[in-house]
């Protein structure tokens, strides 16, 4: 036969095959009922750390035996002193890309964003915190999620107690980061307004889970009602959940579970030759193309499903896929130290406790041996009850009356003796019992800054190393943690910016200027015309890991100190050149400011510099003024050389003329006298005349017309 329960299981798988239904939430609660005891332990740990290390049962002992109890807390120092040694080297996260340049520059811009949400989500403090829980009980957590106050920052995270958070122990141990986990449970008690506020569509089953069912229907339970609802209090009468693990009707408060849990399925899967592995979707023609041209291997593979829903007892309020879209549960979970066996978690304070216990009660023991006292009496030698005497004689202004008559009597005895002293067995306990704590932890006074038993600064130096030596396994699962949690706010960033066009300007520091990386920047290819975006978010391989150098003060001023050691023997222009980076590292409130004046000053030319560039412009005005003398001694040479050839021009038209006026004079006396001629010739020759050869040219003088 068929229960309303059952009809209400079915309806809702009906609605979602993958819901998660009334029976597998039963059986999880169950399963973690079975699991090994372990958090009533891990809260007497917590206890002795913050100091509530003496129980009701041992103080009434005490004070029965009059014994003054004593408490010396040595296990929160140790702990504190390692939780500054993570706050002092506390590192950033850092992305890197394997997309070459175009990623790198994603890498950078996602980067800078990640660090922002790390500083504006509480990321930081609320890992400290986990790192704390991690240390002292073995496990701590921190919730990432969105925020759901618009006026805060978008992203959150905070600490979750541990006993808030249930999960499958045999899932952890496969794999730290829970994604072989099958669920994760946390239970929340809260008002049953603020429920209603969170699940309003729910309002009328809310307020009917508080035990007052009745309250509608006075008569009858038949007819009427709300199908949902008559199913819901079916479901709810039948649970074989205790009411009490989840409904406090005094306070009118109720837990709210939300589990957080996973479903297998085989899904074929496109794998493309640079090793990227994408999901097919059968709504995308690109992968159609892909498979079709042979550019991506295709197979089957069997993946998880990360759902979550809110279970309030049996009924269910909200059941769907996982919000994010990462791989992780919501929750990052710290793992200091497991159980081989058994998986359970254990910290630091586990064996610390039997030495604070020791510690306390030698401690208890010394104080209550000085201020005892030991009598030996007869019976009847005081005059008052034994109860009044003993409450005197440990007193050190005590009145104790004597029976004069039995102190009369041969043999009475009265005594008191205070003759307790510290010995140095007991000391040596003491001792041994605070030496136990940095034994089993491996925490060294050195470590705790406190006197230990270095006699020079190298073997202080050294039991300091040896105690990071101890610490580096749990920090490497705190580094772990930490990147887990630096994943999922990636995530939700690249989730949230998806393709649109963002400008991200990386603020530089003192050193390095500002730099503008455009993210999903529209970009047409100019061969094929087709419209992509250029440092698309959403198709770089990132990967989320903790900064090789720690940013805390502490380390930039240890970077400082060597740096100005390095410094110190370095000529004066390399010196100038570092100055920039060691004022980087000072913690200053004007540090932009100082390294620009420096940079100015530095730019500006010393006296010495001064006078030799003096001098270089003289010699290049000198230089300068030696080539203008030679060039205007060549432009006089040139005007000499135009004024000789002037010269010898004249000269030769004056040649020419006197010759043509001879030449013409003798012409005419032969003309006048012919006779003459034969006479000029033979004078000619001796005076060795030869007729020209070539011949001459004529010079073609005009010449009257002679009358015929």
């Amino acid at each position: 036969m068929m229960t309303q329960d059952d009809e209400m299981t079915n309806s809702a798988a009906a609605a979602d095959p993958q819901a998660l239904s009334l029976d597998e939430f039963t059986t999880i609660l169950q399963e973690i009922q079975e699991q090994p005891p372990w958090r009533g332990k891990a809260d007497k740990e917590a206890d002795y750390i913050d100091g509530n290390q003496l129980d009701t049962e041992l103080l009434k002992k005490q004070k029965e035996r009059g014994i003054p109890p004593a408490c010396e807390n040595i296990m929160r120092s140790a702990i504190e002193s390692v939780c500054g040694f993570e706050a002092k080297t506390r590192k950033d996260w850092r992305l890197s890309s394997e997309d070459g340049v175009e990623g790198e520059e994603v890498a950078a811009a996602l980067g800078f964003k990640l660090n922002q949400a790390e500083r504006q989500s509480g990321a930081d403090k609320a890992c400290s915190k986990a790192f704390r829980a991690q240390f002292s009980v073995g496990i701590g957590w921190v919730e990432v999620s969105r925020e759901s106050d618009p006026f805060l920052f978008a992203y959150r995270c905070a600490p979750v107690h541990r006993n808030e958070i249930w999960w499958d122990m045999t899932g952890a141990r496969e794999n730290p980061d829970m994604t072989k986990c099958r669920w994760l449970v946390r239970r929340r008690w809260m008002d049953k307004s603020r429920i209603i506020l969170s699940f309003p569509d729910k309002k009328e089953l809310i307020e009917r889970c508080d035990g007052r069912w009745s309250g509608r229907w006075e008569i009858s339970m038949d007819g009427s009602t709300s199908t949902g609802l008559m199913a819901s209090w079916e479901a709810e009468r039948g649970w074989s959940i205790e009411e009490q693990e989840w409904l406090d009707a005094t306070r009118n408060r109720m837990a709210l579970f939300e589990v957080w849990y996973r479903r297998w399925e085989n899904v074929p899967v496109l794998k493309s030759k640079d090793g990227r592995v994408v999901e097919y979707d059968i709504t995308n023609p690109a992968h159609d193309v892909a498979i079709a041209s042979g550019a991506v291997e295709v197979f089957k593979a069997t993946v998880s499903r990360v759902r979550r829903a809110y279970m309030m007892g049996p009924h269910v309020l909200h059941d769907g896929p996982s919000p994010y879209k990462h791989k992780y549960f919501a929750y990052a979970p710290f793992f200091g130290w497991e159980e081989d066996r058994t998986g359970v978690p254990y910290g630091a304070a586990r064996d610390m406790i039997f030495a604070q216990d020791s510690l306390n009660s030698a401690i208890s023991k010394l104080r209550w041996g000085i201020s005892a006292v030991r009598t030996e009496r007869t019976k009847g030698a005081v005059a008052m009850t034994d109860q009044a005497f003993r409450q005197q004689v440990g007193r050190v202004d005590a009145d104790i009356i004597l029976d004069a008559q039995h102190m009369a009597q041969p043999g009475a005895k009265f005594d008191v003796k205070r003759d307790y002293q510290l010995t140095d067995q007991h000391y040596q306990l003491m001792q041994d019992s605070r030496a136990t704590i940095e034994r089993s932890s491996g925490i060294t006074s050195g470590f705790q800054g406190k006197t230990g038993t270095a006699t020079s600064g190298i073997q202080e130096q050294t039991q300091v190393e040896q105690s990071n030596q101890g610490l580096a396994a749990l920090m490497d699962n705190f580094s772990y943690g930490r990147a887990m949690v630096g994943e999922m706010l990636l995530s939700m960033i690249i989730e949230d910016a998806g393709s649109k066009h963002e400008t991200v300007v990386i603020k530089g520091d003192a050193v390095r200027p500002d730099r503008i990386v455009e993210l999903n920047r529209p970009t047409v290819d100019e061969a094929t015309g087709v419209q992509y975006l250029t440092n698309d978010i959403q198709r770089i391989r990132l990967k989320v890991s903790m900064e090789d150098v720690p940013t805390t003060s502490s380390f930039r001023s240890q970077q400082l100190t060597t740096l100005g050691e390095a410094v110190k023997s370095m000529p004066a222009n390399m010196q100038a050149a570092v100055m920039p980076f060691m004022v980087g590292l000072m913690d200053l409130p004007y540090k932009k400011e100082v390294i620009d004046a420096i940079r100015a000053a530095a730019e500006q030319e010393s006296p010495e510099g001064v006078e030799k560039r003096i001098q270089e412009a003289v010699k290049d005005a000198l230089a300068k003024a030696g080539y203008d003398l030679k060039a205007r001694q060549v432009a006089i040479q040139e005007n000499e050389s135009d004024a000789k050839i002037r010269k010898l021009v004249s000269e030769t038209v004056q040649t020419g003329v006197q010759s043509a006026f001879s030449a013409m004079q003798a012409a005419q006396v032969i003309a006048t006298m012919p006779q003459v001629a034969p006479v000029a010739d033979v004078v000619m020759q001796g005076a060795g005349y030869q007729r020209p050869n070539p011949a001459g040219v004529d010079p073609n003088f005009p010449q009257p017309q002679i009358p015929g």
